[in-house]
């Protein structure tokens, strides 16, 4: 819709532009103003101008293909530069010819006409309709040529202020006014190429807008997750501007928080620059207080490895590391042995080559296990001897929430129970392993007993 709607105003902007430069030629040729010839002239470069932004908003509008990987929207830049050129062109002859008039012998009466002045007037009031109109399609698209056209036809609109007052200077009894008034309009011609092409330029030399670097460095570093930002690079092209972010990231950020990361970082830019087209880059980097436990098991996830039971011993200046490695129940020990063994290396690689690391291998629950709950009698039975070992320990108190099912490879005992918020997590761990062995001695086939534990006073696990 954007598209069919600038090629419309620029359209209808090369038919008044047409119009505009028939009637002021005519004008100029009748009543010998050289006011109203650079104004003449002036159009028809304008018509030349609105024809090669037409055609290149027609090019522009294409989507981006295999040759083209940013679209085609710089060619608006170039219509805009070659507009700038004519503009440049129209200023000197506009000049010349002035003081030509203004230093030489030869006489140029200025015949005055009332349907001189209308046509003058008239263009003043197309000038300012079709300023309003491009001005209003360029900002709703970020059409670079059409806001070209709009200042271009703005400085138009003044220009013909000034050659009236000329007018009605030469016909109060002074010739030179319209040579004076040439001169004003060439240095409106002049201002206004020299702003068009000063913005072009910016386009083609890839110049990020104005505040948009810090605007964006502002809310990226506002994006949590967000270590450092390593670059920000801008590029307008037509309406869009080509935003690449580059950001380090903890490496021991788990991989769906680095892109919650990146998926924030393209919002917060998107909301505030809707027209960007959006590239995040999030490099993981080492922190410098990165514990062996993160160390070793950033390795095993990016090998995508299961560990547990992960230990770390210093023995002197030298450390040692041993681990679980869960895998395939039915791999070949030969293939397991390899994978632990490339584990290892990568290990020492990364904590030093004097580092002493073993593992374990065992194999990996591999099915989904069918369970039903256990008879109630002994069910009964188990939360009694569960009730009675917790209260051994003082910790372990207000035990809820007993499930005891049966699978095929035996009992499966699930409890909460509350301890006091200050107690460590060790402490409360020690005296639940001490309650399942307990369980274990007193009921062979209790396979494992899985304890949840709350903080006393805060709400019940929701199961």
């Amino acid at each position: 819709m954007s598209s069919s709607e600038k090629r419309t105003v620029a359209l209808v902007s090369v038919l008044a532009s047409a119009t505009l430069a028939a009637g002021k030629m005519v004008a100029a040729a009748f009543t010998g103003s050289l006011g109203i010839l650079s104004e003449a002239i002036h159009s028809i470069i304008d018509l030349g101008a609105t024809v090669i932004t037409y055609f290149a908003i027609r090019w522009g509008d294409q989507p981006a293909d295999d040759e083209h990987h940013y679209g085609h929207a710089k060619i608006e830049s170039v219509a805009a530069l070659v507009e700038t050129a004519l503009l440049f062109l129209t200023t000197a002859w506009v000049s010349w010819e002035a003081i030509k008039r203004l230093t030489g012998d030869e006489t140029h009466p200025v015949e005055v006409t009332w349907w001189a002045i209308a046509i003058i007037a008239g263009s003043i009031l197309i000038d300012y309709n079709r300023v309003r109109a491009l001005r209003r399609v360029a900002k709703k698209t970020g059409s670079e040529a059409l806001e070209a056209d709009a200042l271009h036809f703005s400085s138009d609109m003044w220009s013909s202020l000034v050659v009236l007052g000329g007018l009605a200077a030469v016909w109060a009894g002074l010739p030179a006014a319209d040579a004076i008034a040439a001169l004003v309009v060439s240095v409106f011609i002049a201002l206004a190429g020299w702003r068009l092409g000063a913005r072009t330029l910016n386009t083609l030399l890839d110049t990020a807008p104005a505040g948009a670097t810090e605007a964006v460095r502002g809310l990226v570093n506002d994006v949590h997750g967000v270590l450092a930002i390593r670059s920000i690079r801008l590029r307008p092209a037509g309406a869009t501007m080509f935003t690449s972010i580059v950001v380090e990231v903890a490496r021991t950020m788990p991989i769906d928080e680095i892109v919650r990361t990146k998926d924030a970082i393209f919002k917060a830019v998107q909301d505030r620059f809707p027209n960007a087209d959006i590239t995040v880059t999030a490099n993981p980097v080492v922190l410098d207080n990165e514990s062996v436990f993160q160390k070793v098991m950033l390795i095993a996830t990016r090998r995508n490895l299961a560990i547990h039971h992960l230990t770390a011993q210093k023995i002197g200046d030298k450390l040692a590391i041993s681990f679980d490695l869960e895998v395939e129940g039915s791999m070949p020990l030969g293939e397991a042995h390899e994978t632990a063994t490339a584990l290892e290396e990568a290990i020492r690689g990364e904590l030093g080559s004097d580092v002493e690391v073993e593992s374990h291998i065992e194999p990996q629950p591999e099915r989904m296990l069918q369970v039903q709950d256990a008879p109630s009698g002994l069910t009964a039975e188990v939360v009694a001897a569960l009730t009675q070992l917790a209260a051994l320990y003082p910790r372990l108190t207000d035990i809820h929430s007993i499930r005891l099912r049966r699978n095929e490879e035996g009992l499966f005992l699930h409890y909460h129970c509350r301890c006091a918020p200050g107690d460590s997590v060790e402490q409360i761990h020690d005296d639940i392993d001490r309650v399942e062995a307990g369980l274990k001695d007193r009921f062979g086939d209790i396979r494992r007993v899985i304890a949840h534990a709350e903080p006393l006073g805060a709400r019940r696990h929701a199961l």
